[in-house]
């Protein structure tokens, strides 16, 4: 194992003074108590606020609305999903026996929950600004794709132009679940659209984004429909 976990550290370009904090970030919860979601928590927070701060000065003229969609685009599950398979970290990661019969090494949730893992263990090991300078190194990528692309319309907007396009009232969007532990809850949202009789479910870190993800299957279900 350490051999494996000096070559991340060569691939991230960091060596932790704490080495039990980046095997903390890579163990997942089917382990055991001590896993990576603390670390997870503290990453994504970063992660979001340093994407932000390099969003926001490098588009001075962009809308709040703009960059809270272009920050998205580039904190979502699968812009992490590809830091991670980059990084080929699914080597790394420590599962308890059932995921490891599962799978879960490939399982992008637990990819991307690894990634934020990384960056919570580098802002405790070493300081903000390290810390900082790893998430634009791992997401330069990503950051200047999304700054080239412009800000893309999320599913929730689309629908609801869509819906007023056809004069149709907006969809209802309802909370019918919330589990897990205070830092790490799950939402489940429910999104009624009446004149299709339509009712699709969606589930995720906060009720936005599981309302992001109801809206996605609804207008994938619209487009199969024709």
């Amino acid at each position: 194992m350490i051999q494996d976990i000096n070559k991340l550290c060569q691939k991230i370009d960091y060596t932790f003074n704490n080495e039990k904090l980046l095997l903390e970030a890579l163990t997942h919860r089917s382990v055991g108590s001590i896993n990576n979601e603390r670390l997870e928590f503290l990453g994504d927070s970063v992660l979001n606020f340093v994407v932000a701060e390099k969003l926001f000065d490098s588009l001075p003229d962009a809308s709040e609305g703009d960059l809270s969609r272009l920050r998205a685009s580039v904190v979502k599950k699968e812009s992490l999903v590809e830091v991670a398979k980059t990084l080929q970290l699914g080597d790394y990661i420590s599962l308890g026996s059932g995921e490891l019969k599962s799978g879960g090494f490939r399982r992008e949730s637990i990819l991307a929950d690894a990634v934020e893992g990384i960056f919570g263990a580098v802002l405790r090991d070493a300081d903000f600004d390290t810390c900082k300078q790893l998430i634009l190194r791992l997401c330069e990528f990503k950051i200047k794709q999304t700054i080239e692309d412009g800000p893309e319309k999320d599913a929730k907007t689309q629908l609801q132009e869509y819906l007023q396009s056809r004069r149709y009232r907006l969809p209802e969007y309802t909370v019918t679940d919330i589990s897990g532990k205070a830092h790490q809850q799950t939402f489940t949202v429910e999104c009624f659209i009446k004149e299709l009789k339509m009712k699709t479910t969606g589930a995720g870190r906060s009720r936005r984004i599981a309302e992001q993800e109801a809206a996605q299957k609804a207008i994938e279900l619209i487009e199969l429909a024709g």
